[in-house]
């Protein structure tokens, strides 16, 4: 395939412009409020501002992206859940039923439903943005999950997603996922690049009993033994464990970072797309805010060695983009804060002496 736009998204994302932050924190401290007392919303406010290279940073449209895609691992049986259950749930989502489709409603945000990788035709799916690269993953516990070229086919339509929401002024974007198996591939891409035990990170996911964690944890090592792709090839890496969808998740990140769109990442999978993104691009780093702490057990690992602090922890461990579809509100809320509070001089109010 043709790597150019990869490569240019790659080149084209920027350092933040750090020489802003006294402006942003000035503009804080001279609203009516005592200095720092609305605490991360104001962290919030000076990262969106260094991203969007303002002052003022400002909210106009907001866009959760939720990537489909199967795994063949889940043949090995590491979910509660059965495969059938990948395609179901993306026409439950692109007919509004689903979780996230709630939640982005309520903060005012849309949703759009992508098929990167279902085992499925989804035929008669209005609605579905179709960027399917092939009808799944292969099983990781037996070679790689995607060939190179795959992976970057995955990545750059992401990309191309991420262009497409810059074009239509969406300026704040949301990272979400479906994939029945997807946990048991995070977790093998999350050993591979930062070194972890798949004990340490792998979770019960859809809620599995004892022994579907056993066979998770196998697979995940089995994979690794078998696979033991060179961590110095992020792509070579995500080819390894897949999937589609966490290679989109990538792509839509690089290409925000490349507009300068805040991008905000979802829980345990997201995390996964924003390691590679970061792995590839270490300036990416500073488009993400990660929305929420995950219940699954290795999310907390994750992000500690990662050195992230996300916004909230509310014991979730859906994705599809709900821990998104959730920080957007807090963050919409931010960026208000600095845009319609009053300062100290034009309301008449006495600042500190």
């Amino acid at each position: 395939m043709d790597d150019t736009r990869m490569r240019n998204t790659l080149a084209a994302i920027p350092g933040v412009d750090d020489s802003l932050g006294p402006r942003l924190r000035a503009r804080l401290d001279d609203l009516t409020k005592p200095r720092g007392s609305l605490g991360v919303l104001e962290t919030i406010v000076e990262r969106v501002g260094l991203i969007q290279n303002t002052d003022r940073p400002h909210v106009r449209r907001m866009r959760i992206v939720t990537f489909a895609a199967d795994h063949g691992v889940a043949a090995r049986g590491v979910s509660a859940y059965p495969a059938a259950v990948t395609p179901q749930m993306v026409r439950n989502m692109i007919a509004g039923g689903a979780a996230v489709n709630v939640l982005a409603r309520h903060v005012g945000a849309e949703n759009v439903v992508v098929d990167i990788g279902v085992n499925d035709p989804l035929d008669n799916a209005p609605g579905l943005v179709r960027r399917k690269v092939a009808y799944g993953t292969r099983d990781m516990t037996i070679g790689p999950a995607m060939t190179h070229r795959e992976a970057r086919a995955a990545i750059d339509a992401g990309i191309g997603l991420a262009n497409d929401a810059a074009d239509e002024d969406v300026t704040l974007l949301g990272t979400g996922e479906m994939g029945i198996g997807n946990t048991t591939s995070a977790a093998g891409l999350f050993a591979e690049l930062l070194g972890l035990q798949p004990r340490e990170i792998v979770g019960r996911g859809t809620g599995i009993d004892d022994e579907t964690l056993a066979r998770k944890i196998d697979a995940v090592e089995t994979a690794l033994r078998i696979n033991a792709p060179d961590a110095g090839d992020p792509v070579a890496v995500l080819a390894a464990f897949g999937g589609f969808e966490i290679a989109g998740i990538c792509g839509l990140i690089l290409g925000a970072a490349a507009r300068r769109i805040p991008v905000v990442v979802d829980g345990f999978i997201s995390t996964a797309g924003a390691l590679v993104a970061e792995r590839l691009a270490p300036r990416s780093r500073d488009f993400m805010i990660f929305s929420h702490l995950s219940d699954e057990r290795g999310h907390a690992v994750v992000l500690d060695a990662m050195g992230v602090r996300p916004i909230l922890n509310l014991n979730l461990r859906l994705g599809e983009g709900t821990g998104a579809a959730l920080a957007f509100s807090l963050i919409h809320g931010a960026i208000k804060l600095v845009n319609e509070m009053a300062t100290f001089s034009s309301a008449g109010v006495a600042d500190r002496a």
